[in-house]
């Protein structure tokens, strides 16, 4: 059986943080599945802290140099599971 591999990535300074954290997402883009990005909103503000879920095909070396350039951010914290 294939194992999953989730990759959750929290943005404490979205709005600072994010343009970096897309150029890292785009470089490692072949072994992203799936990606879910969530962040609080409303009429009157927009979340500063944001989540981004990914579901990741690639070897575990490709999945670990993801993880690696993802904390080179500043406020960025990676925690990944596989089921």
């Amino acid at each position: 059986m294939e194992k999953t591999i989730i990759m959750g990535i929290s943005i404490n300074t979205r709005n600072t943080h994010a343009v970096h954290v897309q150029d890292v997402l785009t470089k490692h883009g072949c072994i992203i599945k799936t990606r879910l990005g969530l962040h609080e909103t409303s009429d009157d503000c927009c979340s500063r802290k944001g989540i981004v879920l990914l579901q990741l095909c690639g070897s575990d070396q490709e999945i670990s140099e993801l993880e690696k350039d993802l904390l080179k951010i500043e406020d960025v914290t990676v925690n990944t599971m596989e089921i």
